[in-house]
């Protein structure tokens, strides 16, 4: 399960390697484990009893304590009296899978790249130069035994990371992955190479799944600050062409500039 959001925006704003980041390691994982449905009448109830607060309709102290456990319960999908207990009302998932089914947000797009698919594979298959075309990433490295480290930058300037594992490997056909236990991010992709025919190059399409901090709420956060996923996704793709084809992307910097 990703991390709250309270803890990822912690470790983002005092760094991964100092001590109180690595306090909030050490507290034990909030699991998701309250369903949608749940989350947004916890959301609203919360809204509704700060207001009520605010208008002084409500003891102050009481209603600042519930709303605000109200209001985390719905923005992290965690309930500390759940998991207690050791109930869970969230979606049921699958334990091969990194998102919870009905959760998350899922991207698929496809391109051309005028490019042999094994070349094509070979270049994606070293997830180390998913930087140069994936802005949202910032670094990526990758160890012998399929496994690899993410960074990447969120909306609001947070930065996220988590671990992930090839699951579907097939030269020249097929790449997938999916996060690790403990990200900061919940997430699974694929990316297909078809290869068409009369030397046309190569079909590439990637589909993407990704639960982050917050769930939905944090995907229209990021929305409202200019970060659609589904708008990234194409810009990437564009750039990923741009350096197969070109060797490089394209850059108008230095260039004489006509009548403004």
């Amino acid at each position: 399960m990703a991390s709250t959001l309270l803890a990822t925006t912690v470790k983002s704003a005092v760094g991964t390697d100092s001590s109180i980041a690595r306090a909030v390691n050490w507290l034990p994982q909030a699991l998701t484990n309250v369903s949608s449905n749940e989350r947004w009448l916890s959301l609203a109830a919360g809204g509704a009893i700060a207001g009520l607060c605010l208008t002084g309709h409500a003891p102050r102290l009481l209603s600042t304590i519930l709303g605000t456990g109200l209001i985390y319960r719905g923005l992290t999908g965690n309930c500390p009296c759940y998991q207690a207990l050791g109930v869970s009302t969230s979606d049921s998932t699958n334990p091969q899978t990194a998102i919870t089914a009905g959760h998350g947000t899922r991207i698929e797009h496809a391109i051309t790249v005028n490019k042999p698919a094994a070349e094509v594979y070979k270049f994606w298959r070293d997830f180390e130069n998913l930087p140069r075309f994936m802005t949202h990433l910032i670094d990526v490295e990758t160890t012998t035994d399929g496994k690899s480290h993410w960074v990447a930058k969120g909306p609001l300037g947070i930065k996220v990371e988590w671990d992930a594992q090839i699951v579907t490997d097939k030269p020249n056909k097929m790449i997938g992955w999916k996060s690790l236990d403990g990200a900061d991010v919940d997430t699974a992709g694929s990316v297909r190479f078809n290869e068409l025919p009369d030397g046309r190059g190569t079909e590439v399409r990637v589909e993407l799944k990704y639960d982050p901090p917050a769930g939905k709420l944090g995907t229209a956060v990021a929305k409202l600050v200019g970060q659609s996923p589904e708008a990234q996704i194409k810009a990437d793709m564009r750039r990923f062409k741009q350096i197969m084809e070109a060797g490089e992307i394209p850059s108008t910097n230095g260039q004489p500039h006509g009548q403004r």
